[in-house]
């Protein structure tokens, strides 16, 4: 309470006390009387309120300062929901929880779900506008809640990539005056642009937004310079994006930027400016802390326990981020301006690790010298010495160094067939880093060629327990167990590396091999169709399931197969030997014959060839063509039985005078055959004598002699045998009895191990071969 209440005069007046009647105020200010109590009536209020008591128990009640005795207090008044306050509130509540729901769903990639709720906010906030507007509120619209539905609305129409409508959502948002700072949204517009390959409206939209953006907002404008700078690169102007990237590298100097000034110097071939950029790149700070700052010391307890905690949290994993993709980024530049910066890329090398040595980057002066070893490589020298010596110059480094340099060059020697020395290095590289996976995987490659499988089992485990991850090891392994015969063991490695590896054609073909061999038809089958869904032009692997239909008796689909085998790679001569046969069986030897004329020309030594294109002209009922051929056969091939017994047999029948000629030299031929039996079956006798007497003389030699005579005599009467008799014509073989296995001499090796190499991409637009440190198939 005033001492003077507005609106009255100052005078004599009643007040009302908390405890009593009306009392008469003499003060000429209205102040209440204080300190005289009348009639016995409780004090009266003062600006100071009262503690609740009163002088005497008779003036009042008891001491409630709380006010108890009076009961509870009233029940809150329900909130009315039906005012269009309320109403307006709730709407607001509903539109936010959306533009909430829309975040969280394309956060967790249901981006179509995000989109529909970003426009059901939409919808709804348009009805809260109206509400407002009808309830006579249109001046307290929430700017905020419109302008966030719109932004939510434009970033979930271009994460569905439905660029027109998000062009239309940023721009009800730019040209509205009411949204400050709305102009910054150009810079999405040009993104977007960037996205539809429209260059030019995308730099004119990132300008636009450069000169709506304050220099308060540094970091901002340097991003947008960037991303002209980059559309520049992409419309081929080099010059002008130099412009743009020697502005940031002067304000702001950063990895990516410099690289990016090093690739347009490189577009243009000035060989100064790289070397000035790369200078440049190397000399931006990164700014992260030093890694001894996270070595714990043994003294301090407590400063060691925050260590450990700080030691793997997400900042330093952010600066080991950046330091990687720095070192990545200087590695590629080096790599690129090497051979250009210099007429001989050695030169270039030099230069770049002279330069790297003197930077903060001193580690990766290594890594650029075997990269030089591995240019050589790339080169086609390694039969020359300048790959070896560039190696070999890393023996006396330190252990990481010297185990990749090691590494590398056993794998060199390995690819050219020098085991000893592929060994040897395998060695140093294990004894220099045990834990070095390649170097354990060439090991028990050069084990493996010596064909000691248990030994190189063992590397390829231990290579798996130093790195889980390296699938080279396994595949190995499965090969390896494959030799053993453990084959479920190499069934189960195949398994696990098609778990890692969905789409590797090896890895199916293997398993499907696997299968076969333990004598389940249809699981190869299905696996071998897996690997014609990747690669469906893989010759081999459409040549090996008509082989698998042909054996389960399904002549068409074997026939499919093989057909489409031979389109894709008509020189392997058991496809075309199968397909021939084929033709003959169901009677269409016309079809055979341009088969079998293929395989005359592949292989022209063998007469069973062209003695089967003559028997398909026989056949076909073309006497004269097959005469041709059979003279043509006897010109190249005089002391051929066959032919000379079927150009007696077409002589005759077609009653030529040649008839008897051809019977003449088979009598011959004939009579030399049976000498020539004679002489191997008395070298068989012979033989056997010899074995007689060194089993008397000596039992040792005995057996020596016995097992190498008996070999070579058994070979050659299988191979007498195998040819036919004097009344046997050649063609009497059924062609079921034709081999029709598949083998591909051009076909990918899959029995031989992998060896050691790594391959990195280093960029987007340059990729590297790196040797040692994982491992792809060779």
């Amino acid at each position: 309470m005033t001492a003077k209440f507005p609106g009255t005069p100052i005078g004599p007046r009643s007040l009302a006390s908390s405890f009593g009647a009306r009392l008469h105020m003499a003060s000429s200010m209205g102040r209440p009387m204080t300190g005289a109590v009348q009639d016995g009536s409780a004090r009266p209020m003062t600006a100071v309120k009262a503690a609740g008591y009163t002088s005497s128990l008779s003036r009042g009640s008891a001491f409630d300062p709380l006010g108890q005795s009076r009961g509870p207090a009233p029940a809150l008044e329900a909130k009315n929901e039906d005012t269009p306050e309320e109403k307006i509130k709730i709407l607001e509540k509903k539109v936010n929880d959306l533009i909430e729901e829309s975040c969280m769903a394309q956060s967790m990639g249901a981006l179509q779900v995000a989109l529909e709720k970003a426009k059901e906010a939409g919808r709804k906030e348009r009805a809260l506008v109206r509400q407002r507007e009808q309830s006579g509120s249109a001046d307290h619209i929430n700017l905020d809640l419109t302008y966030s539905v719109l932004l939510n609305l434009a970033n979930q129409y271009t994460n569905n990539e439905m660029y027109p409508e998000a062009l239309n959502s940023y721009q009800i948002i730019v040209k509205n005056k009411m949204f400050s700072n709305a102009g910054r949204l150009k810079v999405n517009m040009a993104n977007i642009y960037f996205k539809q390959k429209n260059y030019p409206k995308a730099i004119k939209f990132y300008r636009m937004a450069l000169d709506q953006i304050t220099n308060a907002h540094k970091e901002m404008r340097i991003k947008i310079m960037q991303n002209i700078g980059v559309v520049f690169i992409c419309m081929g102007q080099y010059t002008d994006a130099i412009t743009s990237f020697e502005h940031i590298m002067s304000e702001s100097p950063n990895i990516k930027t410099g690289f990016n000034l090093i690739l347009c110097y490189y577009a243009i071939g000035d060989r100064e400016r790289m070397k000035k950029a790369f200078q440049k790149l190397i000399s931006v700070p990164l700014g992260i802390d030093d890694e001894d700052k996270y070595i714990p010391s043994n003294e301090d307890t407590s400063s060691n326990m925050v260590i450990e905690a700080i030691k793997n949290d997400k900042l330093h994993q952010m600066e080991r981020d950046l330091k990687t993709l720095a070192e990545k980024y200087i590695m590629t530049a080096a790599k690129l301006i090497a051979p250009a910066i210099e007429t001989l890329f050695a030169t270039g090398f030099d230069w770049c690790v002279d330069m790297v040595k003197s930077s903060q980057y001193v580690e990766l002066a290594n890594d650029l010298e075997i990269n030089k070893a591995i240019t050589y490589l790339r080169q086609k020298d390694f039969k020359q010495v300048q790959a070896v010596e560039t190696l070999k110059a890393f023996e006396k480094k330190d252990s990481r160094v010297k185990s990749a340099a090691a590494t590398n060059l056993s794998f060199l020697y390995f690819l050219e067939k020098d085991y000893d020395q592929a060994d040897r290095y395998a060695d140093l590289a294990m004894n220099a880093d045990r834990y070095n996976p390649a170097a354990l995987i060439n090991k028990g490659n050069t084990v493996f060629v010596k064909q000691d499988y248990e030994k190189a089992a063992e590397f390829y485990k231990e290579a798996l327990r130093n790195d889980s991850s390296c699938t080279e090891g396994l595949y190995n392994l499965g090969l390896t167990y494959q030799r053993l015969n453990r084959l479920e063991e190499a069934l189960d490695c195949f398994l696990k590396l098609h778990a890692i590896l969905r789409n590797s054609s090896q890895v199916m073909y293997q398993l499907a091999s696997l299968y076969e061999l333990l004598e389940n038809p249809e699981q190869a089958i299905e696996w071998l169709m897996q690997v014609i869904s990747v690669t469906p032009t893989d010759a081999q692997a459409l040549a090996k399931l008509g082989e698998l239909h042909d054996g389960e008796g399904d002549k068409s689909q074997a026939f499919q197969y093989y057909y489409e085998s031979f389109r894709y790679f008509p020189s392997n001569i058991h496809v075309i030997e199968w397909l021939g046969a084929y033709y003959i069986e169901t009677q269409f030897c016309e079809k055979a014959i341009q088969y079998f004329e293929r395989a005359t020309l592949i292989q022209p030594t063998q007469v069973k060839w062209q003695l089967m294109v003559a028997s398909c002209y026989r056949r076909s009922g073309n006497s004269q063509k097959a005469l041709e051929t059979y003279k043509e056969i006897h010109r190249k091939f005089p002391e051929n039985v066959e032919c000379l017994r079927f150009l007696v047999r077409l002589c005759t029948d077609m009653q030529l005078k040649e008839a008897q000629d051809y019977a003449t030299k088979l009598k011959k031929v004939e009579k030399m055959k049976e000498i020539r039996e004679q002489r191997i079956k008395s070298g068989r006798e012979g033989s056997a004598r010899s074995r007689r007497e060194g089993r008397e003389s000596s039992a040792g030699s005995a057996d020596s002699g016995r097992s190498s005579s008996s070999t070579k005599g058994e070979r050659l009467s299988a191979k007498m045998r195998s040819l036919p008799g004097s009344n046997e014509p050649y063609e009497a073989s059924s062609p079921k009895e034709l081999d029709a296995s598949y083998v591909d001499p051009l076909g990918p090796q899959m029995d031989r191990p992998k060896t050691g190499v790594k391959k990195r991409v280093e960029d987007d637009d340059f990729a590297d071969e790196e040797l040692g440190d994982d491992l792809l198939p060779e």
